[in-house]
C-alpha cells in the first residue's frame, strides 16, 4: 500500500512536470507533508490524520485564518517560503515533454487502481474491522490505515429509522418542559478540574450545580477540537460504538440518520425548533445538515452585530446568552433552542488577551464569560411562565501547548436544570456521569415517565 502510493504520487508529479527527478522529489516531500501535519496533530490533539481530515480542506481553504492561527507564526512563514520555492522551481523545471506527460497520468491511475483493488481484496478483508486507530497505525502505518478506514466507513449503512416519540407527559406530578434550550459551550471546562485550584471556580457553575436536576462529567471522546463529535452525540444520541467509523466525522453521514436528531424527533410532536451558531454555518455542512434534520430555523453570524466586543475574533458568549434570552421570549408554547458558541474557541496564547501572561489566562478570562452566560440564561427560564429545561455542557477541553495537552482526562462539565414554571428548580437525579449520547437520552427522559423509558 505505501509503495503503491508513492508510486501513483510519483506519477501525479511526472503528469505535472514532465521531469522524473522533479516527479521523484515531489513524491517525497508529498508523503513527508503528509506526515509532519498528522504528527502534528498528534502533539496538539492527541490523534493522527484519519481519512475524515480531509473532509475538512475545503474549510481550510475557505477560511484559513480560522485554521492557520494555530500555527506558531515562525512555522506558517517557512511553511509558506517553501510552498513558494517548490512552486517556482516546478515552473522553472517544467520540460514540455508529451510522452512523459501520459506516463505519468498512466502511473497514477495504474497505482491508484491496484491501491483500490488491493484495499478490496481476501489480504485485507479481515483486517480493522472495528476502530482501533492506534493499534492500526503501529501495525500497517499511515497511508494503509487511513485507506482501510476510509474503505471501512464507506461500507457502514445507516441504521433503521428512529421510532416516533409519544407524546410529553408529566412523571411523578412534574410536567415536561415546553421550553428546551440546550448550550453546546466551546471548549468549557472547569477550571478546578484543569488546574487544581480551588480559588478558580465558577461561580455560575457552581450555582447550576447546586440547583440542578442531573449534573456531571461529560465523558467526551475528543480533546481539543472535533466539536461535532460531542454536537453528533447530544443531537443523535447514537455512542461511538453504535457509530462504527463514523466516529471520527459523524456529521459526514448524519443526513442518513436524520429521524434520531432531538430536532427531528420533538419537531414531530409539535415543538419549534431553532439551531443558533454565531458563526459561519457552512463549518461542517451545518447551513446543509441543520435543516435536513429537523430544523425550523437557522440563525447564523448573519444574527449577530460585527462589532465584537467582549469575545475577541469571536460573538461573546454575553452576547449570544442574551440572543437566546431574546428567543425564548419570542418562541411559541413548546419549543427547542439548540446552541453552540464561540467565544472560547482556540488558538490560546498569551497575545490573545492583553496583559496575559500565559494562554491559560486568556482562555479563563473567556471562561467567566461563559459562565455568565449560564447565569444569565437561569435567571430566564426561572422568569418564565412555562416549565423548562436548561442543558448546559462543554464540548472538549482546549488545547494549550505547554499547558494544556492531550493524554490526561478529557471530560467536561454539564449540567441539566428544570424549571417549574413557577420560579423554582426542580431537584432529580443528582450527580450521573454521562456520555454526550447518554446526555440526548437524558433530555428525552425529562419528556416521558418512566414507565416509557
Amino acid at each position: 500500500m505505501h509503495a503503491l502510493a508513492m508510486t501513483a504520487l510519483f506519477g501525479f508529479g511526472l503528469a505535472l512536470s514532465g521531469n522524473a527527478p522533479v516527479a521523484a522529489l515531489l513524491a517525497i516531500a508529498l508523503l513527508a507533508l503528509f506526515v509532519v501535519a498528522s504528527n502534528a496533530k498528534f502533539t496538539m490533539l492527541g490523534e493522527p490524520l484519519v481519512f475524515s481530515d480531509l473532509a475538512l480542506l475545503v474549510a481550510v481553504v475557505r477560511h484559513p485564518r480560522f485554521y492557520f492561527t494555530a500555527i506558531p507564526q515562525r512555522q506558517r512563514w517557512l511553511g509558506a517560503i517553501a510552498l513558494l520555492l517548490a512552486v517556482l522551481t516546478l515552473m522553472a523545471l517544467f520540460e514540455p515533454a508529451p510522452l512523459a506527460h501520459a506516463v505519468g497520468l498512466a502511473v497514477m491511475i495504474g497505482a491508484g487502481g491496484a491501491m483500490g483493488v488491493l484495499l478490496r481484496g481476501r489480504w485485507f478483508a479481515a483486517e480493522a474491522l472495528r476502530p482501533g486507530l492506534e493499534a492500526d497505525l503501529a501495525r500497517f502505518g499511515l497511508i494503509a490505515t487511513a485507506a482501510l478506514y476510509w474503505l471501512r466507513w464507506r461500507e457502514t449503512a445507516d441504521p433503521p429509522p428512529q421510532p416516533a416519540l409519544p407524546a410529553p407527559h408529566a412523571a411523578a406530578g412534574i410536567a415536561a418542559p415546553q421550553v428546551i434550550v440546550i448550550v453546546q459551550c466551546e471548549s468549557f471546562a472547569d477550571p478546578v478540574a484543569l488546574t487544581g485550584d480551588p480559588a478558580r471556580a465558577l461561580p455560575g457553575l457552581d450555582r447550576a450545580r447546586a440547583a440542578a436536576w442531573q449534573y456531571g462529567e461529560l465523558e467526551v471522546s475528543g480533546f481539543g477540537a472535533y466539536t461535532m463529535r460531542t454536537e453528533y452525540g447530544v443531537l443523535f444520541g447514537r455512542s461511538e460504538a453504535a457509530l462504527g467509523f463514523r466516529r471520527y466525522d459523524p456529521f459526514l453521514s448524519a443526513h442518513g440518520e436524520a429521524s434520531y436528531a432531538l430536532s427531528a424527533q420533538l419537531g414531530a410532536i409539535g415543538y419549534r425548533t431553532t439551531f443558533v451558531h454565531p458563526h459561519d454555518l457552512r463549518f461542517y455542512g451545518r447551513n446543509r445538515l441543520m435543516p435536513a434534520v429537523g430544523f425550523d430555523r437557522l440563525i447564523g453570524a448573519e444574527g449577530f452585530a460585527p462589532t465584537l466586543e467582549g469575545g475577541g475574533r469571536y460573538v461573546d458568549d454575553r452576547t449570544l446568552g442574551d440572543a437566546l434570552a431574546a428567543l425564548v421570549d419570542q418562541s411559541p408554547e413548546t419549543a427547542l433552542i439548540y446552541a453552540v458558541t464561540m467565544e472560547n474557541h482556540g488558538p490560546w496564547d498569551k497575545h490573545r488577551e492583553p496583559g496575559a501572561a500565559i494562554g491559560l489566562d486568556a482562555y479563563l478570562r473567556h471562561l467567566r464569560s461563559s459562565d455568565a452566560m449560564l447565569t444569565a440564561l437561569c435567571t430566564r427560564l426561572a422568569a418564565d411562565d412555562r416549565p423548562a429545561l436548561l442543558v448546559f455542557f462543554g464540548d472538549h477541553r482546549p488545547s494549550i501547548p505547554g499547558i494544556l495537552e492531550p493524554g490526561g482526562a478529557r471530560h467536561t462539565p454539564y449540567v441539566m436544570l428544570r424549571f417549574d414554571g413557577t420560579g423554582n428548580t426542580i431537584a432529580g437525579n443528582g450527580r450521573v456521569d454521562l456520555t454526550p449520547a447518554d446526555l440526548h437520552h437524558a433530555v428525552l427522559d425529562c419528556l416521558r415517565p418512566p414507565a416509557a423509558v
